[in-house]
């Protein structure tokens, strides 16, 4: 569906002048200062220290990897706490918590398997919802589902839940923060235009264009910098732009008249710090809450998004999420602004680059 069709302008990350390029954080020793200071800024520290975080998570990806496959059925999920340098993985019996502690990380009980709290999601995602559902996500620490409800729905929402016949331990109702919207105001900084009519921003080069937020504009709809090859939205919130007489790079916007590097896709895990560039907020950092995260945008329904603590504005859906110089998604909606805070949702860029059988560029 057409960003004339549903009233929405979107922005991606960005693109620098002439060039289909898109705007996040990634750190390079050369040119990812901006990413580096805003990181050291959200975590109180400087930028050594949000350097040693970047390493811990790339060190916690690869344990929690070892975890999930060492473990099989009885592994519940995994996170990290950057500030004690821990990597927790939850498993449902005496033996596979063993695993856990072998593997390197610190084992937690857990009375629900990770598939079996996927596929509680799984049943939401395809059951008759009421009106007032926002979203809803595995919490992995919980070791449960997590279904927002918006003020005043919770009544109505709890009902539905209880009406799943889940495991009363299982499912738990909380209240939104706000209603989730895609990001789409025509506010911002450099942009591509939909029909000459809509703003959006670019997301992350890939061989032969762009990818972008599905709800941008619809196959064969026409960009200033070339013609949308796919798009898909809702269920998912994902396209990429195909630009023959353009040159997309693996490079983003740092704000501050430089580029920096992407070097790969590999996701960050649950706990990590994350950061967001946006042509109307510019940097943001926060924290991944959970994964396969289904959100409601109004009557449109949205699934498999990384939920996150980071902050994002009109102007900035679309744009590009990193964990260090890891490309994670790009940026779908969310609720709040960057002055009193909020949550973003962002469509996984692995999923982009698999749908459509695209390569991300690195630098």
């Amino acid at each position: 569906m057409s960003a004339s069709a549903l009233g929405l302008i979107v922005v991606s990350a960005a693109a620098a002048p002439a060039l289909a390029q898109p705007a996040s954080a990634a750190p390079s020793p050369s040119s990812e200062t901006q990413l580096l200071d805003a990181m050291a800024e959200a975590l109180g520290t400087d930028v050594a220290g949000a350097q040693d975080v970047l390493r811990f998570q790339a060190d916690a990806t690869a344990l929690t990897t070892t975890v999930a496959s060492v473990v099989g059925d009885a592994y519940a999920g995994a996170w990290i706490d950057e500030s004690s340098r821990t990597v927790y993985a939850a498993a449902t019996s005496d033996a596979a918590r063993a695993l856990v502690a072998s593997a390197g990380a610190t084992p937690i009980p857990a009375d629900h398997s990770l598939s079996e709290l996927e596929g509680l999601t799984a049943r939401i995602s395809g059951a008759d919802r009421p009106a007032g559902v926002a979203s809803w996500h595995v919490d992995v620490a919980a070791n449960d589902v997590v279904v927002e409800a918006l003020p005043g729905s919770e009544t109505n929402v709890t009902a539905f839940v209880t009406a799943l016949g889940a495991p009363a331990d299982a499912v738990r109702v909380e209240t939104a923060g706000g209603v989730p919207q895609t990001f789409d105001d025509l506010r911002g900084g450099i942009a591509y235009f939909i029909e000459n009519q809509y703003r959006c921003s670019i997301g992350f080069g890939v061989v032969g264009g762009f990818v972008t937020a599905g709800h941008c504009g619809s196959q064969g709809e026409s960009t200033n910098y070339g013609t949308f090859a796919g798009s898909s939205f809702p269920g998912n919130d994902y396209a990429w732009v195909s630009t023959p007489n353009h040159n997309p790079l693996g490079e983003v916007v740092d704000w501050s008249g430089g580029n920096v590097a992407v070097a790969g896709s590999t996701p960050a895990p649950v706990g990590a710090t994350v950061c967001r560039s946006g042509s109307t907020t510019g940097w943001h950092c926060g924290e991944v809450l959970a994964y396969d995260t289904s959100v409601q945008y109004g009557s449109n329904t949205v699934n498999g998004l990384i939920e996150t603590t980071v902050c994002a504005e009109p102007g900035d859906s679309g744009g590009s999420l990193l964990a260090g110089d890891q490309a994670q998604g790009v940026t779908s909606g969310g609720w709040g602004d960057c002055s009193s805070g909020g949550q973003t949702w962002f469509q996984p860029v692995n999923e982009i680059l698999d749908a459509y059988g695209l390569t991300l560029l690195t630098s």
